[in-house]
């Protein structure tokens, strides 16, 4: 990479669970183009929103001199639209992997639709009121590592 920053084989920038950057602690990424821990997340904007927020949070709380938090993204499924009114929600487990549950056809396209739709919505509401939207990071009050253990999932 041009930027003398170590990325992964496909180009993500290699973060710590901070999405700090492992090179230099002044630079910090988010989305699909990181790859927390050496391990990238799947692109969705599920991962996306999140991962925006905590590097967001994480730039402030440095400029502040306070520690970044560890990123925390509690998947809970997995949806595909196949159309305007159909789709298809796989339900996972916090760490991403499948359970054997999902939703199709029409109401798994609503719950596509409501997912696209919350974004703006959350985007309306912070507008109103800045830090009235909690993130995803802390749902539940509950904060698991980014990274599963590979034996645990593997046992699944």
């Amino acid at each position: 990479m041009r930027s003398g920053l170590r990325t992964d084989p496909l180009g993500r920038l290699l973060t710590d669970e901070t999405l700090t950057s492992i090179d230099d602690d002044r630079i910090f990424g988010a989305g699909d183009a990181v790859a927390p821990s050496g391990r990238a997340l799947r692109m969705s904007c599920f991962a996306a929103r999140p991962l925006a927020i905590n590097a967001a949070d994480n730039v402030l709380a440095c400029l502040d001199g306070t520690p970044p938090k560890v990123l925390a993204v509690p998947f809970v499924g997995s949806t595909v639209s196949l159309g305007q009114r159909v789709g298809v929600l796989q339900f996972t487990r916090r760490d991403d992997t499948p359970v054997r549950f999902f939703l199709s056809g029409r109401p798994g396209g609503m719950v596509k639709k409501a997912g696209l739709a919350a974004p703006i919505w959350g985007l309306r509401m912070e507008i109103r009121k800045p830090g009235s939207v909690p993130s995803m990071t802390g749902l539940g009050g509950r904060r698991e590592p980014l990274i599963p253990d590979a034996k645990a999932v593997a046992e699944r």
